[in-house]
């Protein structure tokens, strides 16, 4: 069974012209197309082009100026903090990570995961959930969804801790090959659930990184999310004002 995702079109072009920023095609400082060239260059419609804009100005790759359009800021440095966490969340052995494996099993999607996953709401997913720990103290609760058929004959199903990186166990078990990697960066209130396993006293947030793993044709192999605790995170972003 194939499980496929498309993301709306105003990501997939937010995703080129960030793409576009990253390879130098767009260098920092320099403005970009307007509304109407890139209406034209990708034929999509202005609404599109206009949400793909305003998606990139909120993450931090480009900024508004008056009198001079819209700016290359550049890569923020979030966004360096945030592909960091997503590639241990594929990576991480559990084996030797200081935490503990808190949960294993059979759930129902969460929304959010759900059409990152292409899935409906009703439908039930596998699910592992790790709490790493720094001198006993919760710094990470990451909690990896997978299409149901894709955990059959792994170990992902397992309540012993992985001794390699999901990455590697699926592409050994499954033949399957992860390709890339989009993530995006939130801040929510934690569930109760959730903020126990971190020690968050009531209304302190975390910041979420939800990850999505893809293979080169787009289809979703996993889905995790990362939760840090907002009150133990420092993030820095240098940006030029002129």
């Amino acid at each position: 069974m194939a499980y496929e995702v498309e993301a709306p079109k105003y990501v997939r072009l937010a995703q080129t012209i960030q793409r576009r920023i990253e390879d130098g095609t767009y260098a920092p400082g320099t403005r970009v197309p307007s509304e109407n060239q890139l209406v034209q260059s990708f034929g999509m419609s202005r609404p599109t082009v206009v949400r793909a804009l305003e998606l990139l100005k909120r993450d931090g790759w480009l900024e508004s100026r008056q009198g001079y359009g819209t700016i290359v800021r550049g890569r923020p440095a979030v966004v360096e903090n945030k592909d960091r966490r997503g590639l241990e969340a594929l990576a991480r052995e559990e084996s030797r990570t200081p935490g503990r494996l808190v949960d294993v099993g059979e759930v129902a999607v969460p929304a959010r995961v759900a059409s990152a996953l292409g899935l409906p709401r009703t439908a039930k997913v596998a699910m592992r959930r790790f709490l790493v720990e720094e001198d006993g103290e919760a710094v990470e609760l990451v909690s990896s969804y997978f299409p149901a058929g894709l955990v059959e004959g792994t170990e992902l199903t397992s309540g012993d801790p992985l001794t390699t990186g999901v990455r590697e166990h699926l592409e050994a078990r499954k033949k399957v090959r992860f390709d890339h990697v989009t993530e995006r960066v939130s801040a929510r209130l934690p569930d109760p659930a959730e903020a126990e396993l971190l020690g968050l006293p009531d209304g302190v947030p975390v910041l979420s990184v939800l990850v999505l793993a893809c293979d080169a044709s787009g289809q979703a192999l996993q889905v995790s999310e990362v939760l840090l605790p907002a009150d133990r995170q420092e993030l820095e972003d240098t940006y030029r004002l002129h």
